[in-house]
């Protein structure tokens, strides 16, 4: 979503050792911390912000797109921003996979981010922090927690289909499967439940979803693990064929405000894809997990923040490694 794992440990550098600030990147290869871009660029968190903020604004959609395209960048070859490559060349774009495909947007945002960073500070910030920096700004843009984001990452070279299509966890996933995928990213259980939790803001489409109303087990009964008047409700715009792309929230309580709905709605088996549900129905640990955030949202705030720091650290490049793109779309040479 299988490349060398990054160690799991975040190095923070304090504002105070002013000095190691002062070395170029290529002397802290391999470290990630906040202050990365203080001297070089010590407007870039607040640019970033700024055109999140406007489209946000803009389009209430757009936090969960941008949140979503961190988290696709780094299940494939690490957060390296691969994902926002176009094909070109050698380079196939990861935006033609089938998690991808009709489905990834907010390409527009990051390009106008990087334009502005480029004029403020050309070629310093990567577009692979910007990915970061955006799915941090967006959560805190509709109600969830803050965090420091490590900084210091490079832009990839080069972009993998294969891996978005064989590491990105999909919907029908087996649970097994999607631990697995994020344990072979140095992630954990609890990592899986938090950042699963991603899912109280955005939408789906209704073919992302659609077997569990009608086919579920390939014998023609619906997911027994789905609400039935849930179910019911979804079958009116997601039909047994068409209306492929009709779009339903996540979380239909509060579909543009993140908090801890989501997992209210597992226990409630209001879940809207399998992935989801089995959070709550066919794991204890996860069960527990699932229970804990719906009656204390802190709890779920405070580890989906550690979870997003640690999976912002999942093999990237940093020192001479890779780029600095000018544009996200395309590599420089």
């Amino acid at each position: 979503m299988m490349p060398q794992l990054a160690t799991n440990a975040i190095f923070v550098v304090p504002l105070a050792l002013a000095l190691v600030l002062c070395f170029p990147p290529a002397t802290t290869a391999g470290v990630l911390y906040p202050q990365f871009y203080d001297l070089s660029c010590p407007q870039a968190k607040n640019i970033v912000n700024s055109v999140v903020s406007k489209a946000v604004a803009k389009d209430a959609r757009m936090a969960a797109s941008l949140l979503r395209l961190h988290f696709h960048d780094c299940f494939v070859k690490g957060c390296d921003g691969s994902v926002l490559l176009d094909s070109s060349g050698t380079i196939t774009s990861e935006k033609r996979s089938v998690p991808n495909r009709d489905s990834v947007r907010g390409f527009e945002v990051i390009d106008e981010i990087k334009s502005a960073l480029e004029k403020a500070c050309p070629q310093t910030v990567s577009c692979a922090d910007i990915l970061a920096l955006a799915a941090r700004d967006s959560t805190v843009l509709t109600g969830g927690p803050s965090w420091d984001v490590p900084l210091g990452r490079r832009d990839s070279l080069g972009a993998s289909l294969s891996g978005s299509n064989q590491n990105i966890p999909a919907p029908n996933n087996t649970f097994q499967t999607i631990l697995t995928k994020f344990k072979l990213k140095g992630l954990h259980i609890i990592d899986l439940v938090a950042l699963s939790g991603s899912h109280t803001i955005g939408n789906a489409r209704c073919t992302s979803f659609r077997q569990r109303l009608y086919n579920n087990s390939g014998n023609g009964a619906p997911d027994f693990s789905l609400e039935k008047s849930y179910a019911a409700q979804l079958r009116v715009n997601c039909p047994r064929s068409g209306g492929d792309q009709n779009l339903f929230a996540m979380d239909p309580g509060s579909p543009r405000k993140f908090d801890n709905g989501y997992f209210k709605n597992l226990i409630g088996l209001k879940g809207l894809f399998s992935s989801d549900e089995m959070l709550y129905t066919q794991n204890q640990e996860t069960m527990e997990l699932v229970k804990r955030y719906a009656g204390n949202q802190d709890d779920f705030f405070d580890q989906f923040a550690k979870s997003m720091v640690k999976m912002g650290n999942i093999a990237p490049l940093t020192g001479n490694h890779g780029e600095i793109r000018r544009i996200c779309r395309r590599i420089n040479t």
